[in-house]
């Protein structure tokens, strides 16, 4: 998965009801774990967590919690035993109304409204196995711009199947540069 189609699949994750018992599983889902990974973390064979959470080794340690638990409960990810076992890069506890996780070996933190995590989904880029720069994470806001737009062009397209064609495409593109300029510059 490249990162706007992560960016998609977290957005979309944020914007369904929270699920406790589920979040871990699609939240790994949308960073591009196969549904046999999945498969495993649910039945217990790969699942090393002393939490009751989830736990992919040598990736992410994830509890849900119950509500106003969500400091504590990174802290006792932090200090699990299995955390450091499995090698996990990543803790992250949620209670859906809050949301925190810690890059482990940088201390490096994102702490935010649940409904605001897709904002951070730079932060966990490594997940997915893209090595990540501050630029990256300071960006996350243009994937998920560009997110929005490739969105709005397939649905235009939808509509107006004979702006695909070579003889539209010109016009196509230049409707696309201009929802995508700065507002204040004149055209």
């Amino acid at each position: 998965m490249n990162a706007v189609e992560i960016e998609e699949a977290i957005s979309q994750l944020a914007e369904q009801p929270f699920d406790a018992a589920n979040f871990p599983y699609a939240f790994l889902e949308a960073f591009g774990n196969k549904e046999t990974t999945i498969k495993r973390l649910r039945a217990g064979a790969t699942n090393k967590s002393d939490l009751g959470g989830v736990l992919q080794t040598g990736s992410i340690h994830i509890v849900t919690c119950n509500a106003g638990q969500v400091t504590q409960a990174l802290r006792a990810l932090k200090e699990s035993p299995a955390t450091a076992k499995a090698k996990a890069k990543f803790v992250l506890a949620t209670d859906g109304v809050d949301f925190e996780a810690e890059e482990l070996a940088g201390g490096e933190t994102v702490a935010c409204a649940y409904s605001d995590f897709p904002n951070h989904f730079g932060f966990f880029l490594p997940l997915a196995g893209i090595t990540t720069v501050q630029q990256i994470k300071e960006n996350s806001f243009d994937i998920r711009a560009t997110s929005r737009m490739n969105r709005l062009y397939v649905e235009l397209l939808k509509d107006n199947p004979e702006w695909g064609k070579a003889e539209r495409r010109h016009d196509m593109n230049h409707f696309m540069a201009r929802l995508s300029c700065d507002p204040s510059v004149p055209h």
